[in-house]
């Protein structure tokens, strides 16, 4: 096995992802770029790659446990471990979501890709974070999955409208994130939800105020945390955000 890093970002085509990984290769880690289009995907590794990143392009689609399991099939052969996976994959569900007429089906697919997905690929890639010397997961949070923002007397400003499948599932993942920090807590691996802010990526049109890099920072702090760093936190480029 190498000596270099090795991490996996979710999701890594575009946007907040792709700056993670970015951000994660200037620091001279070799990253695998998972994404389910092969075209997008095949273009950011090529992307990065002009930039002097050592990446690597991982099929993957979180909603599929095929695809999981070849993903990890794949990191074990191509590096032999992981050191840190980014869970980063979500989708907002879309449209109106307003808790009384919005469609089930809708929360059930926003669940299958920001929630179960998460837990799906973490569990395929634990046996390759047990190989590394420091392991880390980072998963993709957001402030709408905060139940203290949520209701509070600035709700809107601070977490955004009311959607009742895209800010449930991100509350859902901060208490599995929780759940893993506790059954690992006797291991190596620190696990934490990273916010990042208002971004402006398609996933909200761009209307967000902030750069994706500016929005992958506090992921590839969490993802470089030092031995006996925080785990089971939520985490922000401000600090901690409350549950």
């Amino acid at each position: 096995m190498s000596d270099k890093k090795i991490a996996l970002v979710t999701g890594a085509n575009k946007g907040i992802g792709y700056e993670i990984a970015a951000g994660l290769g200037a620091l001279g880690w070799s990253v695998g770029v998972g994404a389910r289009d092969q075209t997008r995907r095949d273009a950011a590794v090529a992307r990065l790659r002009d930039a002097g990143v050592d990446a690597f392009g991982v099929p993957l689609d979180v909603t599929d446990d095929r695809s999981v399991a070849a993903a990890a099939d794949l990191i074990a052969e191509h590096a032999g471990r992981l050191d840190a996976l980014v869970n980063n994959a979500g989708i907002t569900g879309g449209g109106a979501q307003q808790p009384s007429s919005v469609d089930p089906a809708v929360i059930r697919t926003v669940l299958e890709t920001n929630v179960i997905g998460v837990i799906r690929v973490t569990n395929a890639m634990l046996p390759l974070l047990g190989r590394s010397a420091s392991p880390r997961i980072v998963n993709m949070s957001s402030s709408v999955g905060s139940l203290t923002r949520q209701s509070g007397p600035d709700g809107e400003t601070t977490t955004g409208p009311v959607a009742v499948a895209y800010a449930p599932s991100k509350s859902f993942l901060n208490a599995v994130t929780l759940q893993y920090a506790r059954e690992l807590a006797d291991t190596k691996i620190l696990i934490n939800c990273a916010c990042p802010g208002f971004v402006a990526t398609d996933l909200n049109g761009f209307r967000g105020v902030r750069t994706p890099q500016e929005g992958a920072a506090t992921a590839i702090r969490l993802a470089t945390l030092p031995d006996g760093g925080p785990t089971g936190g939520f985490f922000e480029d401000a600090g901690v955000v409350p549950w």
